[in-house]
């Protein structure tokens, strides 16, 4: 993809759709209530802890991009966020589903992504994933890949492609050789790419945030 997106702008938009789909009574989100689903410990790989003034970074950079859009609901004290994923690439929700899916939780197999999609969409096979999955991999740009079957596998895992071609293929090749057979040395791997992942992003909002003072200052001293 021509726009790649970072690990942080990921869990982002991940969450505000899962969060669509799970609780719609509260969506759109609160900064806090975005915050608190980036950093959520269960359905998340990797586990991030992220700051709100991060998150707010993160929202205006995909406000940009027109991913994310900014919502003044009458009576309501705090301005809050929703995806635009779905008008974006013309995403129906079954292919939105299992899109999330994969940015919330890295490659999986089609089995795995209908096992836990439930809320969200409601797959009737395993087929009918693997339907989505070839829709979502023959867009143009494609937003999903399928990644070689691995030594000892029956199905092949899928993996999305909003973070770039070279991101995937680390998650993929954390994904086969991080588990039983490597045991602790592979999720140690894996912890730190995805560690420095974060502080590559967490420096990128912060060098941006400092451009802006710097140009802010600039402008009151000329």
């Amino acid at each position: 993809m021509d726009d790649v997106l970072d690990p942080f702008e990921i869990r982002v938009l991940a969450v505000l759709a899962e969060k669509e789909g799970l609780t719609p009574d509260s969506y759109p989100l609160s900064l806090n209530a975005l915050t608190n689903g980036c950093n959520q410990l269960s359905s998340r790989e990797p586990v991030m802890q992220i700051s709100e003034d991060t998150v707010a970074d993160v929202l205006a950079r995909l406000a940009e991009r027109k991913l994310v859009a900014t919502v003044s609901q009458s009576g309501a004290r705090v301005v809050k966020y929703e995806h635009r994923m779905r008008m974006k690439w013309t995403l129906e929700q079954d292919k939105l589903a299992i899109l999330t899916m994969l940015m919330l939780r890295g490659p999986q197999t089609a089995g795995e992504i209908r096992t836990r999609s439930g809320r969200l969409h409601e797959f009737k096979s395993v087929a009918e994933v693997e339907s989505g999955l070839q829709f979502l991999i023959d867009k143009y740009p494609p937003l999903v890949a399928k990644l070689a079957l691995a030594p000892g596998s029956r199905e092949p895992r899928y993996g999305q492609l909003l973070g770039g071609e070279e991101a995937l293929a680390r998650a993929g090749t954390v994904a086969t050789y991080g588990g039983a057979a490597t045991g602790e040395a592979g999720a140690s791997r894996a912890d730190r790419v995805a560690q420095l992942e974060q502080e590559v992003s967490a420096l990128r909002a912060e060098v941006a945030a400092l451009a802006a003072q710097v140009a802010e200052l600039r402008a009151v001293i000329e």
